[in-house]
């Protein structure tokens, strides 16, 4: 390379870096500036109450009992709901702007700061506060104008932190009307009309329905009762006259469930009736007659056989390890060695033991008949996690199934027992040659 041109290459060079250089700088500094103002940062530990003073006069303060929980003590005492408590304390633990204003405005009217929306005290244990002016919101792009107390400068808020802080007490309260512990509940009693009847769980912490006899039960039809129950809210904004008509309704409506729901603090009760087309609730666990949302009401009127465990078995997608069969038409053994399927030594067909085992797992009850159960004309062993008989009789033009050791009786259609007669006498021998499966 001749010199002339080893110099213009080398100016390059510097030029580049140099460029590279004031980019990197320039991207730091504005990194810098863009760092969101903190207003104050606190342990939340350190928090002993908060209050929001509203200019309209209204004053909603929480307040950490010497237990540690946090109650709604204005504008009235009133249990608190925990995660908007515990969230509300969050976001009063750690305060911080999108951007500063004004560092000294000249008028703080501008911004609603003079006659401030509202103010949020936070006091420490230690007596100390801080105190947050809450502005107007701001007339673009959102959030709103804040000021701390004692200092001059004027901040903007995201909304997502403004609504963080600027609370209501019907905001923090507990709307549920029953506030049981779903993890340690007891027992649940269900009385509707004449029925009445019983939920519990099992030592394997499973539902069965204990009362007016011992069944299975569908679990995920009682969790799904259950959950239905501590979802039911209250409506905090009722005006006196909307409450003495709700007590006016419920008290001539017609009764529809009542039920009773034990944990380990207690007992709680609900009453549902219906006028008309709507239904009323009065609880045990807070004060007041409530309306009940037509969808909700139907979920808690229910009857016994709607939670009974309609499946005949109960090894589910457990694979079972032995299936006895004896009918008429058909004598089965089978048992799993490894991945095949063993009748008399002999290796059986994998689809075809499949097919039966997937018949007795669909096996479902229609109804609950409380007799009628004579010879029974199929007899099925199936061992999986534990070993479940099922005794199969003719009734009519349909057939019943009963589990051995349990005093329910299982209706099934004439099809599904066909099917399942069918499934069995298919179940052939492995093919000579055929890859095990």
């Amino acid at each position: 390379m001749r010199p002339k041109g080893l110099l213009i290459a080398t100016v390059v060079l510097a030029a580049l870096a140099g460029t590279v250089w004031w980019t990197n700088r320039h991207k730091k500094e504005d990194t810098e500036t863009k760092k969101s103002p903190e207003l104050w940062s606190l342990n939340q530990d350190d928090l002993v109450s908060i209050e929001i003073a509203r200019r309209d006069g209204e004053r909603t303060r929480i307040e950490k009992g010497q237990d540690g929980t946090w109650r709604i003590t204005s504008p009235e005492p009133l249990p608190g709901d925990r995660d908007a408590i515990s969230s509300l304390v969050s976001s009063a633990a750690k305060v911080e702007a999108d951007k500063v204003v004004e560092e000294k405005p000249e008028d703080l009217a501008g911004f609603g700061l003079k006659e401030p929306h509202a103010r949020i005290i936070v006091t420490l244990k230690d007596g100390k506060t801080r105190t947050l002016l809450l502005g107007e919101d701001a007339p673009v792009g959102g959030g709103a104008f804040a000021q701390l107390e004692g200092d001059p400068k004027v901040y903007l808020l995201t909304s997502w932190v403004k609504g963080g802080l600027d609370k209501l007490a019907v905001d923090l309260r507990d709307k549920r009307l029953m506030t049981f512990q779903r993890d340690k509940i007891v027992r649940v009693e269900v009385t509707r009309g004449r029925e009445s009847f019983e939920f519990s769980k099992n030592a394997q912490g499973d539902w069965v329905i204990s009362r007016p006899q011992t069944y299975r039960a569908d679990g995920w039809s009682v969790d799904d009762y259950v959950r239905r129950l501590q979802d039911l809210k209250l409506d905090p904004l009722l005006t006196s006259d909307q409450k003495a008509d709700l007590k006016k309704q419920f008290e001539s409506g017609t009764p529809v469930a009542t039920v009773q729901v034990t944990d380990a603090g207690g007992t709680q009760k609900l009453e549902l009736r219906k006028t008309k087309d709507k239904y009323y609730a009065r609880s045990s666990a807070v004060e007041g007659f409530h309306l009940v949302q037509e969808f909700d009401a139907k979920a808690l009127d229910k009857g016994l056989d709607e939670f009974r465990n309609k499946k005949v078995f109960d090894f589910g997608f457990n694979d079972p390890s032995k299936v006895e069969y004896r009918s008429e038409k058909r004598k089965l053994a089978l048992t799993k060695s490894g991945d095949k399927w063993l009748a008399d030594g002999k290796a059986m067909d994998a689809v075809g033991v499949q097919s039966l085992i997937d018949r007795l797992r669909e096996l479902s009850a229609t109804a609950f008949p409380s007799s009628g159960f004579k010879t029974p004309v199929i007899e099925i062993t199936v061992t999986a996690k534990t070993t479940e008989k099922v005794l199969i009789a003719k009734a009519g033009d349909k057939y019943l199934a009963r589990r051995e050791g349990e005093p329910a009786l299982y209706e099934l259609t004439a099809t599904s027992v066909e099917d399942l007669e069918k499934a069995a006498q298919d179940v052939k021998e492995a093919p000579a040659g055929a890859p095990k499966k």
